[in-house]
């Protein structure tokens, strides 16, 4: 074991009382880590590193962040921070200012200052993943209840098309949307639709609708056949009683 570990010195200093809170976020300032670790260590020393041209912060172009670093008993441990507004959100280069990038170095060497022991736990749990159980939990609720409310919309959809009105309502739908086909082989090459019809057909035969089951019938071969009908029969465009067994 290493004796006189500065480490476990300076995380055993008590910084409760020094914490300030801001945006739900908890802060240490500047000038009291740096003076707790100067009293310890009176040859410690920083360093806030500038880029190639001068600055004393760094950019990609769209946002910034600042680089420190701070040396006790010859030990440097260096921080990277992005230079972020009070809402902790990065600044988009264009609008940072020098009391922007001022105010994140002094929270950068903080944070140095922390990597070497002192309000380390200040900082305990701010790089884990939030905590969204509770958020997931409302969104697998309303999930499940849109799940059972297009259940039963889907129930009661089926019942409708089963009774008489529904299976009438379909009937005329489907025949004026066959009727309406103006392109030569269209309903012979949609296959969906001829699939529906055949289903329709099969419900029309066994509700005993004769009638309508040989209009439709009829109209489903005159386009197979690719010729067109005169025009639509007036108990379709109109409301009337629906077209009963002959």
């Amino acid at each position: 074991m290493v004796e006189n570990n500065y480490f476990e010195e300076l995380n055993k200093v008590d910084c409760n009382d020094k914490i300030e809170k801001k945006n739900g976020m908890s802060y240490l300032s500047w000038a009291y880590a740096w003076g707790e670790v100067k009293k310890r260590h009176p040859d410690a020393n920083y360093t806030i590193y500038e880029n190639k041209d001068g600055w004393n912060y760094f950019t990609d172009g769209h946002t910034g962040w600042v680089k420190t670093g701070v040396t006790v008993n010859g030990i440097e441990h260096i921080e990277y921070l992005p230079i972020m507004d009070y809402k902790n959100k990065s600044i988009p280069t264009e609008v940072i200012t020098s009391f922007d990038v001022n105010k994140t170095i002094q929270r950068s060497l903080t944070k140095a200052c922390a990597r070497h022991g002192l309000g380390l736990y200040i900082y305990a749990g701010e790089d884990l993943p939030e905590d969204n159980s509770g958020a997931n939990e409302i969104k697998n609720e309303v999930k499940a209840e849109k799940a059972k409310a297009t259940r039963e919309l889907n129930k009661k959809v089926a019942e409708y098309n089963k009774s008489d009105e529904g299976l009438e309502m379909r009937y005329k739908n489907m025949y004026v949307l066959i009727r309406g086909m103006k392109q030569i082989d269209q309903y012979n090459k949609d296959k969906v639709l001829m699939g529906k019809v055949s289903d329709l057909l099969n419900e029309l035969y066994e509700a005993q609708k004769t009638e309508a089951y040989e209009a439709l019938n009829k109209l489903v071969n005159e386009k197979m056949l690719k010729t067109e009908p005169d025009e639509i029969p007036a108990d379709i465009c109109e409301k009337g009683e629906f077209l009963q067994a002959g």
